[in-house]
């Protein structure tokens, strides 16, 4: 529990204060996750049932269009990650979570959450910055891939993402940013 106790301690320290009792009763619902680099934290057809937290590792989200996988978001230490439709809707997940590394993942369980925002609203505010939080990145990618030319996707990327432009592999680096891996490496070179 020493590990949940200091996510919690960065998660607040980023997006809400909360006080020492607060800090302990969302310490309290995490459980810890540990997970082979490979390894699916979820699956395509499985019902996401909680926020995921990284403490060590990298994970990224993905799904399968027309036989390949592209890359929807990359989670590094002290980033989160989940799955808006499958959590909230409580359908099968048409997203894919992957470690990308050898990783221990903190998770939140959403209703356990909920249930601690309802009684502290510190708590209710927190989860909300989370929330806040993905929907403002899904919507910041949505219009990356709508109005930027490749190299401002590429400089973005690296902006946002500066751990996982350092450790994440070319295929999936393209996959995110919706080119080719020779893409990619003309963009890196200058040359594109």
């Amino acid at each position: 529990m020493h590990e949940a106790r200091k996510i919690v301690s960065m998660i607040v320290e980023n997006l809400h204060p909360l006080n020492q009792k607060e800090q302990d009763l969302l310490s309290s619902i995490l459980t810890e996750q540990t997970l082979k680099k490979g390894e699916l934290l979820l699956n395509e057809g499985e019902i996401a049932k909680a926020i995921y937290w990284v403490s060590k590792g990298m994970l990224r989200q993905f799904y399968y269009k027309e036989g390949r996988d592209v890359t929807e978001h990359f989670a590094c230490e002290n980033q989160g990650a989940l799955c808006i439709n499958s959590l909230f809707l409580q359908e099968p997940s048409k997203l894919l979570i992957e470690a990308l590394e050898d990783s221990t993942i903190l998770l939140m369980p959403y209703d356990k959450f909920i249930r601690l925002a309802q009684k502290h609203p510190p708590l209710a505010t927190l989860l909300r910055k989370i929330l806040e939080g993905s929907l403002i990145m899904s919507q910041q990618k949505a219009d990356s891939w709508r109005y930027e030319t490749v190299h401002e996707r590429y400089e973005r990327f690296q902006r946002e993402y500066p751990d996982a432009a350092k450790r994440a592999s070319v295929n999936h680096i393209a996959s995110y940013l919706l080119m080719t891996p020779e893409s990619l490496s003309r963009v890196r070179a200058g040359k594109l």
